[in-house]
């Protein structure tokens, strides 16, 4: 029998997120594997049985992520010696720049390119989403745009291959890093989402990180405008200008239980997705519920909206547009069982299973 290989995760960062739902499920995978990571929060560092490995960016507070170069820097000099594969799994950190031994195989599963660098450059240089920080991160971004852009093209080179969470950031990874990647579309807890049977469905909803690029304004704006229920679930930088802007038939939530969201997920007609986003976990969350999705067509949200069956597009970033689907928009004429069933393809067994079956054709095993 062929000996296991001695497997290394390395991922950006442990804070919360649909890119640490992807670390836990290789963790699940790859039990004995170190996960090395920049930082992390205790409840990750829990989570992952005591196999999290950090190092001095644990301790740095603000400044970790404030100054780009130390986490590459990090990541550069960590040591991987024997180790036979390496699984990185990168996003807007530098877990790919990870350097291997000769004869160790790096497998990156990429959740972007780096958005500060690249495709939201424009967009985070004019609000970063640092918060109190902005200032101090629009300086980093405009002075140091250029060569974090060279360096981030760098590290993209030293991946042996690899796989993105979308055929959107498959895209995105040829026409900014110029490599071939597979799509493996990243875990999502189904089985959480589909026990609930809502009695009745009412108004809309959208759920996740309140920040400026997410577009949440142009739902919200949307509802005001046909006067339309809506349940925004969330916090973040964007939270007091939502309020602002929220009419009366709109409520904010920003403290909602993780046992009380698969309720109000499946208690409204559709779930509303206004980003540009490379994949997104919420809006295949809502499908599990049997809620339909009306969501900007473009990005990871042409992976899992089906025109008719699963949800609708709107082809604008705008209010306008958004009112016009709304609109069109027919509640009745979907049918939940047949979306939950669309949704079970993005289960965590199913990514188990995909990335499984990547990683042979990848390695030729």
């Amino acid at each position: 029998m062929a000996k296991a290989p001695k497997v290394a995760i390395v991922h950006d960062w442990l804070v919360g997120g649909g890119a640490e739902r992807v670390v836990q499920a290789l963790h699940e995978m790859y039990p004995d594997a170190p996960i090395y990571t920049a930082f992390a929060t205790k409840e990750w560092r829990d989570k992952l049985d005591g196999k999290v490995v950090t190092g001095y960016l644990q301790h740095l507070g603000f400044m970790r992520r404030a100054i780009p170069f130390l986490i590459t820097h990090w990541f550069s000099h960590l040591n991987l010696s024997g180790y036979d594969l390496v699984i990185s799994s990168s996003g807007n950190g530098g877990a790919k720049a990870v350097r291997v031994p000769e004869g160790t195989t790096h497998v990156c599963y990429c959740h972007a390119p780096t958005h500060y660098y690249w495709r939201h450059s424009k967009q985070y240089l004019e609000n970063p989403g640092f918060g109190v920080l902005n200032p101090l991160a629009r300086v980093v971004l405009r002075v140091l745009l250029k060569p974090l852009r060279a360096a981030d093209l760098k590290a993209s080179k030293r991946p042996d291959y690899y796989i993105a969470n979308s055929t959107h950031t498959a895209s995105e990874i040829k026409t900014y890093y110029d490599r071939e990647s597979v799509v493996v579309t990243p875990p999502v807890d189904i089985a959480r989402f589909k026990t609930t049977q809502p009695n009745q469905r009412h108004g809309f909803v959208t759920a996740g990180r309140l920040v400026p690029y997410k577009h949440v304004d142009i739902i919200v704006k949307a509802c005001n405008a046909l006067g339309l229920p809506l349940t925004v679930i969330g916090r973040g930088p964007a939270l007091s200008s939502l309020q602002a802007l929220a009419g009366p038939q709109v409520a904010i939530l920003t403290d909602v239980s993780d046992q009380e969201m698969p309720e109000l997920l499946a208690s409204a007609e559709a779930f509303i997705f206004a980003a540009y986003e490379d994949f997104g976990i919420t809006p295949v969350e809502a499908m599990a519920c049997g809620t339909p999705v009306i969501a900007y067509q473009k990005g990871g949200a042409l992976d899992y909206v089906v025109e008719g069956k699963s949800g609708a597009f709107f082809s604008q970033q705008s209010v306008k547009s958004l009112m016009q689907t709304i609109k069109d928009f027919k509640p009745g004429a979907y049918d939940p069982k047949a979306i939950i069933k669309h949704a079970e393809q993005f289960s965590t067994p199913q990514f188990k299973a995909s990335f499984s079956h990547a990683l042979k054709q990848l390695l030729g095993e």
